[in-house]
C-alpha cells in the first residue's frame, strides 16, 4: 500500500472530527448553489416587473449563470487539482458572495445581469471542489455514506428553492422586494469563507493536468456567439448579424475541435478528450445530457413565467405548485438508483424520458381544458408524472453514461457531462425567445396578457415533448446494462471530482 493510501485509508487520525466539520461546509455551500438556482426562477417575473427588466435581459439573468458555469467547471476541477482544492473553494464561496451582494444591490438590470455571470463563474471555481475535497477527506469505506448524503441535499435544494424564494419575494424585507433571494447568501457564504479556512484539509491531484485557457475561451465565445441572438433575436426582429453569429458559432466549434486535437498530440491536456467520443454510449450519453439541458432550461422559465405573469399568481402560490414536482423528482430518483436500473437496465431511463412527455401532454391538455381558471390541485397529476420521469434519469444517466468509457479518462468525462448539461440549459434558456415570447404580438392590452402567455406556454411545452422523445431515441445507444461507472468517477456531479489521475491513484493530503 502506497503512503497516500495508507493516509486516506487509515481512521485518518490528523482529520478525525474535523472531516465531518468539512463536510457540512462544503454541503453548505452545494446547497447554496442549488438553491441559488432555483430560488431566481420563481423570482423572475417580480424582477422583469420591479427592475425593469426586458425579456432578453430576463434570459441572461438565468442563462448567463449557466453559461458562464458551465464555460467555468472543467477550469474551476483543474484549478483546483493545480493548487489545491481548499484554496479554490475559499475563493470560489468568497467570489460567490460577493457576486451575490451585488446581485442584491444591483441598480440596473444590466448590473444584474452581469453580477450573475460573475456568480456563475464564481460557482465554477466552488463547486467543483466539493466533491473533491470529499474524495480526499473521508476514506473510501465511508464514502458511499457521504455521497448518499450529498444526494439528500439536492433533493432537498431543488425543493426548498422555490418555495425560499417564494417566501422571500413575498415577504418583501425591509421593503427590498426580490433582493433578499441574493442577499440570503452572504451569512452562509462569510460563515464557509471563516470556518473553511479552520476545518477544510488541503489536498491537490498528485499529477494534475495543465490549464488549456485557450479551450475555454473557444468553448465560451461559441456558446456566446450562439446565445446572444437567439435570446436578442426575437425582440431585435432578427437581424442579418444574429444569423452570421450562429452560423459563426459553428465556425468556432469547429476550430476548438482542430486545437483540441493538436493539444492532446502536443501535452496531452486538452479541455475535451475527444477520444472519449469513439465510445458510443458516452457520445450518445453526452447528447442525452445537452438535449437534456436544453428541455430543462425551456420548461422551468416558462412555466415561472406562465403562472405568474400569465395566471397572475403570487410566488407564493406558484413554489407551492411545484412542490409535488419537486418531492417526485426525489423520490423517483432514489428507487431507480436503488430497485430498478440494477434489474431493468436503460429501459428506466427511456421510461423516464416516455413520462416526462406524457407528464407534459398531460399539463398541455389540462391548460388547454381549464384556460386561465386552472387550480393548483389540477396542476400535481402533470408535475408527479414529469417529476417522476425527471427522477429516473437524472440519477442513473451519469452511471450510464460512464460505464464503458476507459478507466484514465473517466475523471474527464464526468467533468464534461456536467458541463454540456449546463450548455444545454442555457441554450434552452436562449431558445425560450422563439418558442414562447416569439408566439405572442409586440403590443398586448392588460385582458390579452394571460390568454396570450397561456398559449405560449401550450406552444413550448410542445417543444419540450418534441426534445424529451429525441432524448428516448437516443437512449438506445446506452449500455443495456449499465453497471457502476468506472472507479474514480465519483466527482460526476460536478466537474471537479476526482481527475483522470486520480482514478488510480489517491488525491495527496497537503498538511
Amino acid at each position: 500500500m502506497t503512503s497516500t493510501e495508507t493516509i486516506l485509508n487509515s481512521p485518518a487520525p490528523a482529520a478525525d472530527r474535523r472531516r465531518w466539520f468539512a463536510l457540512a461546509i462544503v454541503m453548505t455551500a452545494a446547497f447554496m448553489d442549488l438553491v441559488d438556482v432555483t430560488i431566481v426562477n420563481i423570482a423572475i417575473p417580480s424582477i422583469q416587473r420591479e427592475a425593469g427588466a426586458s425579456v432578453s435581459q430576463i434570459q441572461w439573468i438565468t442563462a448567463g449563470y449557466a453559461l458562464a458555469f458551465a464555460a467555468g467547471l472543467i477550469t474551476g476541477g483543474r484549478l483546483g487539482d493545480i493548487h489545491g482544492r481548499k484554496r479554490l473553494f475559499l475563493v470560489g464561496i468568497g467570489g460567490f458572495t460577493i457576486a451575490s451582494a451585488l446581485c442584491g444591490f444591483a441598480v440596473n438590470p444590466e448590473m444584474l445581469v452581469a453580477s450573475r455571470i460573475l456568480q456563475g463563474g464564481m460557482a465554477a471555481m466552488m463547486v467543483p471542489q466539493v466533491l473533491s475535497i470529499v474524495h480526499a477527506t473521508f476514506p473510501a469505506h465511508e464514502r458511499g455514506k457521504v455521497f448518499g448524503l450529498f444526494g439528500a441535499v439536492v433533493g432537498l435544494g431543488a425543493v426548498s428553492g422555490p418555495l425560499l424564494g417564494a417566501l422571500l419575494t413575498e415577504w418583501n424585507l425591509f421593503g427590498l422586494e426580490w433582493r433578499p433571494i441574493f442577499l440570503i447568501n452572504l451569512p452562509v457564504g462569510i460563515a464557509g469563507l471563516i470556518l473553511g479556512r479552520r476545518f477544510i484539509t488541503e489536498s491537490k491531484a498528485p499529477r494534475a493536468l495543465k490549464l488549456d485557457l485557450v479551450g475555454v475561451a473557444l468553448v465560451a465565445l461559441g456558446m456566446l456567439m450562439l446565445i446572444y441572438p437567439l435570446t436578442r433575436g426575437e425582440e431585435l426582429d432578427w437581424p442579418l448579424w444574429g444569423y452570421v453569429s450562429m452560423v459563426g458559432a459553428l465556425v468556432v466549434f469547429a476550430a476548438l475541435v482542430a486545437y483540441e486535437k493538436r493539444k492532446a498530440r502536443i501535452d496531452g491536456s486538452p479541455l475535451v478528450e475527444l477520444s472519449l467520443f469513439k465510445v458510443k454510449s458516452f457520445a450518445a450519453g453526452i447528447a442525452v445530457q445537452t438535449v437534456f439541458g436544453v428541455a430543462l432550461g425551456i420548461f422551468f422559465l416558462v412555466w415561472t413565467l406562465y403562472m405568474q405573469t400569465g395566471l397572475g399568481w403570487s410566488p407564493l402560490r406558484a413554489g407551492l405548485t411545484g412542490v409535488p414536482f419537486s418531492i417526485a423528482v426525489s423520490v423517483a430518483a432514489g428507487m431507480s438508483v436503488q430497485l430498478l436500473v440494477p434489474r431493468f437496465g436503460r429501459k428506466v431511463l427511456q421510461a423516464g424520458a416516455l413520462l416526462m412527455a406524457a407528464g407534459v401532454l398531460l399539463y398541455i391538455w389540462e391548460s388547454e381544458r381549464y384556460g386561465m381558471s386552472i387550480a393548483s390541485w389540477q396542476m400535481a397529476l402533470p408535475l408527479v408524472v414529469m417529476g417522476a420521469g425527471m427522477g429516473f434519469i437524472v440519477a442513473p444517466l451519469t452511471d450510464a453514461v460512464l460505464s464503458e468509457v476507459p478507466r484514465e479518462h473517466a475523471g474527464s468525462a464526468s467533468g464534461l457531462i456536467n458541463t454540456v448539461q449546463q450548455m444545454g440549459n442555457a441554450l434552452g434558456l436562449g431558445l425560450v425567445s422563439v418558442v414562447f415570447f416569439g408566439t405572442m404580438g409586440d403590443r398586448l392590452t392588460s385582458a390579452e396578457v394571460g390568454p396570450a402567455f397561456v398559449n405560449a406556454f401550450e406552444h413550448a411545452l410542445g417543444w419540450v415533448v418534441a426534445v424529451m422523445t429525441a432524448i428516448f431515441l437516443l437512449m438506445f445507444a446506452l449500455p443495456k446494462r449499465p453497471g457502476q461507472h468506472v472507479e474514480g468517477a465519483e466527482g460526476a456531479e460536478g466537474a471537479g471530482g476526482p481527475s483522470s489521475e486520480e482514478v488510480t491513484k489517491e488525491p495527496e493530503l497537503v498538511s
